[in-house]
């Protein structure tokens, strides 16, 4: 069975991360997002288990103590970190993985796998950042101009990634996601220990003919 790939997908909040992943995995088969542990507060209609693991911030010290995430960083406050064994059984499986993770993890993922493909997703200007994150309205003024800075900040990192994806149109921005993940199911490597049996078959010999 061929090795599933990692791919790391990064973007500042509000950029549209999760809406776009979310729609890349229901319209490909054979990719899911890795589900990660934190221990910021649940919001309402999350689910433990789909959308994170949500632990208390001793639980999350003590796997770190004990190796236990792939990567792992400090957010807004909250710790967030990936299970190692979690995606490494995945990716064994043959099964795409998307960590969604902030530049920080994707540096300690990069070190560990130098395999992994990296996309940042960026939004089109300042002003439609900001616009979409006070639309969520469930922040206050402060809230949003902090996580406006941390956003530049974000995005001053977009030059570490290995592809570029401008959330301006949707559709469009969905497109070129599945064809980032297409194309690499593509690669020569990847088809060749896929379809080795196939590629033996086409390059043996010809019985002679007599």
């Amino acid at each position: 069975m061929s090795q599933g790939t990692l791919f790391i997908v990064s973007a500042p909040s509000g950029a549209g991360k999760t809406s776009l992943v979310r729609e890349l995995i229901e319209s490909l088969d054979g990719i899911q997002v890795s589900v990660s542990h934190t221990t910021r507060n649940k919001r309402e209609g999350e689910v433990d288990g789909v959308n994170y693991h949500f632990i208390p911030v001793a639980d999350f010290e003590a796997k770190i103590a004990d190796g236990d995430f792939f990567e792992y960083a400090k957010v807004f406050d909250n710790y967030y970190g990936t299970s190692r064994q979690a995606v490494q059984m995945l990716l064994d499986a043959g099964q795409d993985v998307i960590l969604e993770i902030d530049w920080q993890g994707a540096q300690q993922v990069r070190q560990q796998l130098s395999s992994a493909v990296s996309i940042f997703i960026l939004p089109p200007s300042r002003s439609e950042l900001e616009r979409r994150l006070a639309s969520r309205g469930t922040d206050e003024h402060a809230v949003i101009a902090r996580r406006m800075r941390d956003a530049v900040s974000e995005m001053s990192h977009f030059d570490e990634y290995d592809y570029l994806v401008i959330n301006d149109d949707f559709t469009t921005a969905l497109q070129e996601l599945q064809s980032l993940v297409i194309s690499r199911r593509l690669t020569r490597a990847a088809m060749q220990e896929r379809h080795a049996p196939l590629l033996d078959a086409l390059l043996s010999q010809a019985p002679s003919v007599e």
